[in-house]
């Protein structure tokens, strides 16, 4: 689907183009793309160039759902989409560059989490700024944690970033984590930056969620007794950096009334997990759901859940964190990365520590507490358009909406070195699982 940009004059508000993922190769970038160019047409004229195949389908993990209809979420009608744009560029990428120039936008901000995008990137932006179009990157991971294995693949992207990132105005991070793991692997010298925290992932919330109803169909949540059944969830791709190996130990120490769902794509060939399920004395009390599943089984397993486990080693951003708390559920959550921003104004959070299976057995335990009541998402896609905002007005985008002062330079400085202290994750690398 190609949309043409809007006419001269139907709209005076400032304009912005977003650029990510598509929905061809269906990951959380796709929804992320989708929800903050909807969330910023609420304030802004929004152009959406979405990324269509990004490296040829064979090398993908997920290469047998590649362009199955698996997503019921779409974009606002008043956002114009190009989609999209392919791996070999032409002639996709020219086509782009043509959407990009008669759209007339003032800023175009680009969704950072695969290397297969950047050659693209950087002849988009090479447009923009032959077109005096200001440039932000919004980094969700420095690279894929799978490419950066591959010798050439990192290489590639350590290497060539580097130009795109010199003509970059302003940078965009989903912690102050974030911000000092990339600002340590890269030198950004005074490149503005602004941390926009996460907007809520609320769309596989069934519509009975938002009536008063019994949420998502199912019973009225009610305080939980001594014994009664707790069915807990692990939900997103399953990968090294996961710790879903030590959730799988950790249930084996669990009473018998708790029940264990595990539901998510394998990728990078990480059958671990899977070889522990098959072999755990808890097998029995598993549910196990290998593959990637449709946003309307998305609500189904969160609706059946009373707790969700997200026990990763090292992590920047979760989207099932996002989805739970959307759900109102209580979550035990490793203290890692961005995780603990994301997560800490959450009354449902449990946090623990990384890799301890006997914390995490604890930490579950302890969290059972929270079962039988439901919490409300202090994450916002308005606070975070106000973000976008406050960074547009730095980088000299006049006609951007007012938003409110960000904190100073010094501010910013101790805001660093206290969320570096607060979290126990020690490689300094982004590591999104945002589904």
């Amino acid at each position: 689907m190609t949309a043409s940009p809007p006419p001269p004059g139907a709209d005076e508000r400032p304009r912005v183009v977003v650029v990510g993922s598509g929905w061809r190769f269906l990951s959380g970038i796709s929804y992320y793309t989708c929800r903050l160019s909807n969330a910023l047409a609420a304030d802004y004229r929004v152009g959406t160039i979405l990324m269509r195949q990004l490296l040829p389908t064979r090398l993908y993990p997920g290469r047998g759902r590649v362009g199955r209809q698996l997503s019921e979420l779409s974009y606002d009608p008043s956002v114009h989409v190009f989609d999209g744009v392919d791996w070999w560029g032409v002639p996709s990428l020219i086509r782009a560059a043509r959407f990009l120039l008669s759209f007339r936008p003032s800023v175009i901000v680009f969704q950072w989490w695969t290397g297969t995008v950047l050659h693209s990137y950087l002849v988009l932006c090479l447009v923009a700024r032959l077109a005096g179009i200001k440039v932000v990157i919004e980094f969700h991971e420095v690279q894929d944690t799978g490419e950066a294995q591959h010798r050439w693949a990192a290489l590639y992207c350590r290497k060539l970033i580097k130009p795109l990132l010199r003509r970059t105005d302003g940078v965009v991070v989903h912690s102050r984590f974030d911000r000092v793991a990339l600002r340590a692997t890269y030198d950004l010298g005074d490149v503005p930056d602004e941390v926009v925290l996460h907007g809520p992932f609320d769309h596989h919330e069934h519509p009975a969620a938002h009536s008063g109803a019994a949420p998502r169909g199912g019973p009225a949540p009610h305080p939980r007794s001594a014994g009664e059944p707790c069915r807990l969830l692990f939900f997103g791709t399953i990968r090294p950096y996961k710790g879903l190996e030590d959730l799988i130990e950790a249930f084996g120490r669990l009473p018998s009334h708790y029940t264990l769902t595990v539901v998510g794509e394998t990728w990078e060939g990480w059958t671990l997990p899977a070889t522990m399920i098959a072999e755990s004395p808890a097998a029995a009390r598993i549910t196990f759901v290998n593959r990637y599943v449709t946003d309307s089984e998305v609500d189904g397993f969160f609706a059946a859940a009373d707790m969700v486990v997200l026990p990763y080693r090292r992590s920047s951003a979760s989207g099932p964190l996002h989805i739970a708390m959307s759900h109102g559920l209580p979550v035990v959550v490793t203290a890692v990365g961005g995780l603990v921003e994301a997560a800490g104004k959450y009354s449902g959070t449990t946090f623990v520590s990384a890799g301890s299976v006997p914390a995490l057995a604890e930490a579950i335990t302890r969290a059972s507490e929270n079962v039988g009541r439901r919490h409300t998402d202090p994450s916002s896609w308005e606070e975070s358009v106000a973000a976008f905002s406050r960074l547009f007005a730095r980088i000299g985008l006049t006609s951007a909406l007012p938003s409110g002062a960000g904190p100073s330079p010094a501010e910013r400085v101790a805001q660093d070195a206290e969320i570096t202290a607060s979290s126990n994750q020690t490689v300094p690398l982004l590591a999104p699982d945002l589904r």
